[in-house]
């Protein structure tokens, strides 16, 4: 005898609903009493839908680094050049409104680089997911491996920024920073070698 299918619909509304409360409580309290009493259903809806306590953590991370990458994304949109597009990120993701999100994707961070076989797929996602938006922000006469070099430098720059200012709250300081990185990026790089198709 099969169980009942999983309605996908609802298993959605369910995870937006455990990464909100992820986002509030951080990952202590990520087992299912808590949040089986914070959403307002059973335990046994939460393994009904997610199976193990694993299997929820592994898709809260998901859609943890789907709104990161979403939030970024946006900001990116069509942007014409890299330092616009690296200047909307920065507004996005240093906003005070994103700051219990982002404080969730650093811990979750540190929690993967300890423990890499687990959350293989967060780490093979965490870069790439901006990677691809940065170095086609920097235009089809930029070679690749320019624009992979300069989209890394940018990469980490504003993750390390951000992660200043989620640690200090010195947002004068660390704002000053990140304005005088992103005026670097308004004369990037000359491409090297000629430009190489992609």
């Amino acid at each position: 005898m099969t169980g009942r299918p999983v309605n996908h619909q609802r298993r959605a509304d369910l995870l937006d609903a455990a990464v909100d409360y992820a986002v509030e409580y951080g990952l202590a309290d990520l087992s299912w009493r808590p949040v089986a009493r914070a959403l307002g259903v059973s335990t046994t809806t939460l393994v009904h839908h997610f199976g193990t306590k694993e299997q929820m953590l592994e898709a809260i991370l998901g859609r943890l680094r789907e709104r990161a990458f979403a939030a970024t994304s946006e900001a990116v949109g069509d942007q014409p050049d890299l330092a616009t597009a690296a200047r909307a990120v920065w507004t996005r993701t240093s906003d005070p409104r994103q700051g219990a999100e982002f404080r969730l994707f650093f811990a979750v961070y540190g929690r993967a680089l300890q423990s890499p076989r687990q959350f293989a797929e967060f780490l093979d996602r965490v870069v790439a997911d901006w990677m691809s938006a940065l170095v086609d922000a920097q235009g089809p006469d930029t070679d690749v491996a320019t624009a992979t070099r300069t989209a890394t430098l940018v990469i980490a720059t504003i993750r390390g920024l951000l992660l200043d200012l989620l640690a200090t709250g010195d947002r004068d300081r660390v704002q000053d920073a990140a304005d005088s990185f992103l005026a670097t990026l308004e004369h990037g790089p000359r491409p090297r070698g000629g430009v190489q198709s992609r």
